[in-house]
């Protein structure tokens, strides 16, 4: 909410919120978004017995100008690979695998086209399954494609889910949203946690599949907090 005396959007630590105790859904438009702007949210989740998973939407083959199938095929399976072992750093060894949509990287779905409505679909029954009281994805203002698809989806999927579902955005590589009614943080990581957990995706940060894409580790290990941005204070 903002106040209405100061104009300021109001803060609230997730442990004094009305969240505190719900079952939070991750969505990472690419593995290693959810290292970068949910790591936070998804240790102390975990922590509390209140992570109901991590879903990362696309394959990641846009990192890298692969010549071939084969080497496009290696390279996803070892994001997939990466994905894991960074939510395991961030939840335990105990935690369930992230969930692997395999939207072709860069190359979203239209709302309304069989993929896109298959998906919400599937994330809505997702919802239902795992009890989810919230998710926290990649926001609409996001300058990349696939972040904003994947906050098209969420509320797609919370208003499909059939259960109160509530929705908040977190930053990767855009700017806190302008339009939002309430944020909240997390507890900071221990210190080197998120560096520990972004490390899992080598194929992001050295030259192992040759030129590509390369994660700015400065940028995305500035916080030790997560910030979640609701847009609607009240649905």
């Amino acid at each position: 909410m903002v106040s209405e005396k100061t104009g300021r959007l109001a803060t609230l630590a997730l442990e004094r919120s009305p969240w505190r105790s719900a079952r939070w859904l991750v969505i990472a438009p690419h593995a290693d978004d959810e290292t970068l702007g949910a790591g936070a949210l998804i240790h102390q989740a975990a922590e509390a017995g209140r992570l109901a998973g991590v879903v990362i939407l696309t394959d990641g083959a846009g990192s890298h100008d692969l010549p071939d199938f084969a080497s496009r095929a290696r390279l996803i399976r070892t994001r997939r690979l990466e994905a894991g072992r960074a939510v395991r750093r961030l939840a335990g060894n105990a935690a369930a695998p992230p969930v692997f949509l395999d939207w072709p990287d860069a190359q979203p779905a239209s709302p309304g086209s069989m993929a896109f409505e298959s998906t919400v679909r599937r994330l809505a029954a997702l919802c239902r399954e795992r009890r989810v009281d919230a998710i926290a994805v990649t926001g609409p203002d996001d300058p990349h494609c696939d972040h904003q698809a994947a906050a098209q989806l969420a509320r797609r999927a919370a208003g499909m889910a059939r259960r109160p579902v509530a929705v908040f955005d977190y930053i990767v590589w855009g700017a806190a949203p302008s339009e939002s009614k309430l944020r909240i943080t997390t507890r900071p990581l221990r210190a080197g946690l998120r560096a520990f957990a972004l490390s899992a995706h080598q194929s992001q940060l050295t030259p192992m599949f040759g030129p590509g894409f390369r994660l700015e580790t400065q940028r995305g290990l500035q916080a030790a907090s997560d910030t979640l941005y609701r847009r609607d204070a009240y649905g």
